[in-house]
């Protein structure tokens, strides 16, 4: 789960790039929006990884 998480972070970097940079202006918002939702599933899943069973 980790790895899938840490994948789609990377995702949403690259397609956040691309956003902010003005590459591709209307892709933007869609890159904004992936960004903070793959950053909040990779630090859940960050905090639940960690806790030992």
């Amino acid at each position: 789960m980790l790895k899938w998480s840490v994948i789609f972070l990377i995702i949403a970097i690259i397609a956040a790039i691309f956003g902010f940079g003005g590459i591709v202006a209307s892709a933007a918002g869609i890159a904004k929006i992936l960004f903070y939702i793959f950053l909040v599933l990779f630090v859940i899943s960050l905090l639940t990884g960690r806790r030992s069973v």
